[in-house]
């Protein structure tokens, strides 16, 4: 069954095809009524399909326009979606901006202005609190070229500069620019991609854009626009507010116009406090300049087709209200027994019971509850994370969430997408000092003698400087970086470093082989007599281990699902255990071993768990305690702080 089964049931719902209807007649207000949870997110994809205009969705704050663009970009594609987030500049810290949005502001407004197919633009309060360029004053602050086009590189050059991008060796991040020879590498503001650009003569002979991991094209272009930092000072003699950069036939969809204008004036009051504070450092410039009030942004919602979808606005008489039948998912408090009584009742009232899980393991869990508790249900599952779960009373349905269920915790997601790539060989590379030790794969520890330009067949290229003994220098191509890494020894002692051709490299690293391969000798040994030895076999996981894997908070990462697995894999063996689970702080190893102990428990043992200190003995009784507080487990500690009665108590019980 396809995840867009619930969503052409409201596709062809009479009370969609009605909001439809009043849509695409004179520009009007709506209210609808009674949308819960996701619900929204169904009726609202539904309308796009069948409406050609551009679409902005105004939520209460930053966590629900996430939630929503995550519930959207399932139902519509990544493609059709776009997020307008806040730039974090505060009134108190103008200069002080994040990239990542920065990015994402300006992709909207370079959408905007491109006249591309309409899209969604996913917003909050605190984004429309900031205002923006001009599309007049964007333009001129543009840099448009195409394939073919004679311009200087050197004027590009000095236009990029003058726009405040950044002069780096390799581009990292939006507002970098780098040049090498007749190639200009770029990042702009509008794409989260950098562009290559590289000419012949004065002429462009082609566009492309690269991975600045790897350094390999991506896609070839022939038209691009170069678009500065649109919340840089330069750029702020002229701003207007967000909605009036908007085309008038765009439809407004707005959360709650009274919360969306408390907010903005609670910002604005804000911001005047401390521009009066700042009235000496900051000339000309008042706070209505750069920030809009709730009026403001209010009073030019009429100008626009409004839906409101939240609280109904009473105040209008004359407002089109269309109101839905649905009730938010019920509290199940990881009580399975509700669970099942609830969708067997949903059942006999001729509801269809869907339940939308994160992944394939949560949808399996479900299935093994309800099969070992002997629990027969009607219900259907989908491997479609959403945000809130809802049942609508019209067309029958019931979708539930398993986050809502487990009382786990869900977790949007947005994209940023160069701040992914922000510890790569590039970035570790001009972080590098003259003097750093670097290790060469195949000659070893060098000195990092930084980047030079070299002269190779005519063709100027750049090269990383590695200064070995006797004073060898070595030249590494910027395309053999995997190669190379920065040293990595004992704290300060400085390695040894050898001659280049002196084969002592090459002895060094056959020595290191054959001791590494005495230890794996000794290691075998002593895993053959391990598993000579017979240890207990656990049995397979019970409908009590599906539960408590189900109700962690947040969703299992890939490393964590893995070594629960293979820890419980060796559990059910017949050969003793021997297994490290390693990972950072946070990383979530006591969960893992929550549900090692839990499974031991649930096989009739007992379960010790030894710590190094006093202090960790209390922390991880309350986190166990917290843990299985739901289940007929006994749990206890024992430190130095425990009087002679308790102990032995303990150890009696």
């Amino acid at each position: 069954m396809s995840k867009q089964t619930v969503l052409e049931i409201y596709g062809h719902s009479p009370k969609t095809k009605q909001i439809v209807k009043a849509l695409k007649g004179e520009r009007t207000e709506i209210q609808l009524t009674n949308l819960v949870g996701s619900s929204f997110s169904f009726v609202f994809a539904s309308i796009f399909k069948d409406i050609d205009n551009p679409f902005l969705l105004i939520c209460n704050d930053k966590e629900e326009a996430a939630y929503y663009l995550n519930d959207l970009e399932q139902f519509l594609g990544e493609k059709n979606l776009l997020f307008y987030p806040g730039s974090y500049r505060r009134p108190y810290q103008i200069e002080e901006t994040d990239n990542a949005n920065i990015l994402l502001r300006a992709e909207v407004l370079n959408r905007i202005n491109s006249q591309k197919k309409p899209a969604i633009i996913v917003t909050y309060p605190d984004a429309l609190f900031e205002k923006v360029i001009t599309k007049s004053e964007l333009n001129r602050n543009s840099i448009n070229l195409k394939t073919g086009e004679e311009i200087s590189l050197d004027f590009i050059n000095e236009l990029l500069f003058e726009y405040h991008f950044k002069r780096v060796d390799f581009v990292t991040e939006p507002g970098d620019f780098a040049v090498r020879g007749g190639i200009i590498d770029v990042f702009s503001f509008s794409n989260e991609d950098p562009y290559r650009i590289e000419f012949f003569g004065d002429e462009i002979e082609s566009i492309r854009t690269f991975d600045i991991e790897t350094q390999l094209s991506i896609d070839k272009i022939n038209r691009i626009k170069i678009m500065p930092n649109v919340e840089n000072k330069l750029l702020e003699e002229k701003r207007e507010n967000f909605l009036r950069y908007i085309v008038n036939k765009t439809i407004v969809f707005v959360k709650d116009k009274n919360i969306l204008c408390a907010k903005l004036d609670k910002l604005f009051d804000k911001a005047e406090r401390t521009f009066k504070d700042l009235s000496g450092e900051i000339v000309h410039t008042k706070p209505g300049e750069l920030f809009c009030n709730g009026s403001e942004i209010v009073n030019q919602l009429q100008d626009y087709t409004l839906v409101n979808f939240g609280n109904p606005d009473h105040s209008k008489n004359n407002l089109k209200e269309i109101r839905f039948n649905i009730k938010p998912q019920p509290s199940f408090n990881k009580q399975f027994d509700l669970l099942i009584e609830n969708l067997r009742e949903n059942s006999k009232r001729g509801i269809s019971n869907y339940l939308f899980c994160d992944n394939q393991k949560q949808a399996q869990r479900f299935h093994d509850i309800f099969e070992d508790i002997d629990g027969e249900v009607q219900y259907k599952t989908f491997v479609l994370p959403l945000y809130q779960g809802f049942i609508d009373e019209d067309p029958k349905i019931a979708c539930y969430t398993d986050h809502q269920i487990f009382d786990r915790y869900h977790k949007f997601r947005l994209k940023s997408s160069f701040n992914k790539k922000q510890s790569i060989s590039l970035k570790e590379l001009t972080s590098l000092e003259i003097g750093d030790y670097v290790t060469h794969i195949d000659h070893g520890i060098g000195k990092f003698g930084g980047l030079q330009k070299i002269d190779v067949e005519g063709k100027t290229q750049e090269a990383i400087k590695l200064i070995y003994g006797d004073r060898d220098v070595l030249y590494i191509s910027i395309h053999s970086l995997h190669k190379i890494s920065k040293y990595n020894g004992k704290d300060g002692k400085a390695p040894k470093i050898y001659k280049l051709g002196s084969g002592a490299w090459k002895k060094l690293k056959q020595k290191t082989k054959k001791r590494v391969k005495e230890i794996a000798y000794d290691l075998i040994k002593l895993y053959a007599k391990r598993k000579m030895q017979k240890g207990i076999s656990y049995s397979p996981d019970s409908y009590l281990q599906h539960e408590l894997e189900a109700s962690f908070m947040f969703e299992d990462t890939p490393d964590q699902l893995t070594a629960t697995i293979d820890v419980k894999k060796d559990m059910e063996s017949e050969q003793p255990m021997d297994r490290l689970v390693c990972g950072d702080v946070g990383f979530g190893k006591t969960e893992i071993a929550i549900r090692a102990a839990f499974k031991a428990i649930d096989n009739g043992k007992q379960v010790a768990i030894l710590v190094p200190t006093t202090i960790l003995a209390f922390q991880h009784f309350k986190t166990f305690s917290e843990r299985l507080k739901d289940f007929p487990i006994t749990i206890d500690y024992l430190n130095r702080f425990r009087s002679t009665k308790q102990r032995n108590e303990i150890l009696k019980g």
